[in-house]
């Protein structure tokens, strides 16, 4: 995931912070991308009350994934006499970039002290995505609320602010002196080992030092950790030091320990950071004994890590492209054995692969119009051979309205193009690379999502435009569908060895490639399906583009300013 940096999120094991956002499943147990507070204010509610105004309050639900069914997550307070309140009460949730989360506000106008909403008014309601969100400018969205016909029911306002503590990180060095002798033919190869206390007291190790060896007085390099690593956001919370002496046989030996907190080490570099290095064995069997060393902080500098989040709110556009293989080899779309039958009852696995990325990925996209592009069919009317056509049928402007528009011009197109052959990855790549290749800021980034049935027929071409994609502002996303063997494919996404061509590297590594037999769910619940595959398709994005954005010094545009209520300040609250 993205962050602060993974360090952080691998110490942190499947902690998701406050309420479930869905029902519990091994997929859903992922690391959320950072914290976001949600602030929420209305204009012009309608009125339900004859001799005052209404006196509203906001109820925040989220859907589970599987069953769809809403539950709340929580309530603001009640602000008396007000048809535009600007509530106080935050909602705090967990960001996932890779899921959908479906969020919905309600309003009702209080009339008790009855916790029971529906013995209140109903003053109308609000859907989105925490997505839709975060992805607006500023992270503010504006909507009409709705669920009241024939009633002008006013407008909400939610603003999503990413909480820093989750991102801060801090920069530490130290040395230690006169350290106890662990070797018999040397000094010692002494080394530390950092752990973070839990709530019920147990330790989780955190971060190790590298090992510098034969000496008594090391000077350990300086190494960056997240706050949330070294102590949750807790800045009391104990953090443990040990001390072990290196061997190679991994038998280290124990030379002491000593316990600080992250308010202690934020004094920086002064008596109070100097530790006694204590050995509770020694100290037990020898009256005379002081300590097994000192260890000392030299440098204690807090920086803050922008993030993928800082990007979107600064105005970065995700520019989303799709590319559709209409070879032979997916069988007849008239007949239901193909990968591209148009069942009437239910999405094919292209369509499934399609919504389920391009939902997510709409709500980044200011204009919702996304390029989508077929490969490997005869066009009419001369039946040449393209390898790179727009599926609305205009070359010219291969832009569809959102995802829907996409889903619209892919059925279009599998009537009237023929499949054909072969498998060529390289023209749509280089298609999207050629725009990726003329910005030169942080203002866009490119996502292109392949899906296909089979095996590339322009393997060298590929690794060779992947290379030269891998230094542009691109990630591309490949979804096999169908049975047949993927291995060309898992070698394109280099998580285990970094792809080159010609004896050139990959700059980072862009390609995520996913099977969609995976995630079909066995019980048949589509959805379910859609939003696994969504989930491990889009998980690498957010890290794949901040890599990007650092490597090339690019920062966040600023966010525009944030938004002022004006003129409802006094306001009594319950």
């Amino acid at each position: 995931m993205f962050g602060p940096d993974k360090l952080g999120f691998e110490m942190d094991f499947g902690y998701r912070g406050m309420a479930p956002m869905g029902d519990f499943c091994p997929f859903s147990a992922s690391i959320p991308a950072t914290k976001v507070e949600l602030t929420v204010s209305c204009r012009n509610l309608l009125d339900r009350d004859t001799f005052s105004k209404s006196d509203p309050i906001c109820v925040l639900y989220t859907q589970g994934i599987g069953n769809k069914e809403w539950r709340e997550y929580g309530r603001t307070e009640v602000i008396d006499n007000t048809l535009n309140p600007d509530f106080v009460k935050k909602f705090i949730m967990d960001y996932f970039f890779e899921e959908r989360q479906n969020l919905r506000f309600d309003l009702y106008d209080v009339d008790s002290k009855s916790p029971n909403l529906a013995k209140h008014d109903f003053l109308g309601q609000m859907f989105c995505t925490l997505g839709e969100i975060v992805g607006s400018q500023g992270s503010r969205l504006e909507k009409i609320v709705t669920g009241i016909p024939g009633k002008n029911c006013g407008t909400i306002i939610v603003i999503a602010e990413e909480l820093s503590n989750c991102r801060d990180a801090v920069l530490m060095q130290f040395c230690a002196n006169k350290l106890d002798k662990k070797d018999f033919f040397g000094k010692s190869d002494p080394f530390l080992v950092f752990f973070r206390s839990n709530e019920d007291g147990s330790f989780i190790i955190c971060h190790k030092t590298e090992v510098v060896k034969n000496t008594l007085n090391p000077v350990w390099q300086a190494f960056k950790i997240p706050v949330r690593a070294l102590c949750n956001g807790d800045f009391d919370r104990t953090i443990k030091v040990e001390v072990y002496d290196w061997d190679r046989d991994g038998s280290h030996d124990f030379i002491g320990e000593f316990t600080t907190s992250y308010r202690e080490l934020s004094r920086g570099q002064s008596q109070f950071n100097v530790y006694e290095v204590i050995n509770p064995k020694k100290k037990g069997k020898k009256k005379k004994y002081l300590n097994s060393g000192t260890v000392t902080l030299l440098s204690f500098l807090v920086e803050t890590e922008v993030s993928f989040l800082d990007y979107i709110k600064g105005g970065t556009q995700i520019n989303f492209t799709v590319a559709i293989d209409f070879t032979a080899s997916n069988g007849n779309p008239a007949q239901p054995t193909s990968l591209h039958y148009m069942n009437p009852y239910q999405l094919n696995a292209y369509g499934m692969a399609l919504k389920a990325v391009g939902e997510i990925i709409q709500d980044y996209d200011s204009d919702k119009m996304f390029p989508a592009l077929g490969f490997g069919a005869k066009l009419p009317p001369d039946g040449r051979v393209c390898h790179e056509f727009a599926l609305n049928g205009n070359p010219q402007n291969p832009y569809c309205n959102g995802i829907d528009g996409v889903m619209e011009a892919y059925y279009r197109s599998l009537k009237s193009v023929q499949l054909y052959g072969p498998t060529n990855f390289a023209p749509v790549i280089n298609h999207v690379a050629r725009y990726a290749a003329s910005v030169k800021d942080s203002s866009q980034y490119f996502v292109l999502l392949i899906i296909t049935d089979g095996v590339i027929s322009d393997m060298a071409q590929t690794k060779e435009a992947i290379v030269n994609a891998a230094k542009l502002p691109m990630s591309i996303i490949i979804v096999g569908v169908g049975p047949a063997e993927f291995d060309a494919m898992i070698e394109l996404d280099g998580d285990e060895v970094r792809l080159s061509s010609r004896g050139r590297y990959a700059e980072r590594d862009i390609v995520q490639f996913v099977p969609f037999r995976d995630y079909i769910d066995r019980s048949g619940n589509h959805v379910l399906s859609m939003a696994r595959l969504a989930k491990d398709v889009l998980a690498e994005i957010p890290d794949q583009f901040l890599l990007y954005m650092r490597s090339r010094g690019f920062k966040p545009f600023p966010a525009p300013p944030p938004y002022t209520p004006t003129g409802h300040l006094l306001q009594t609250q319950i």
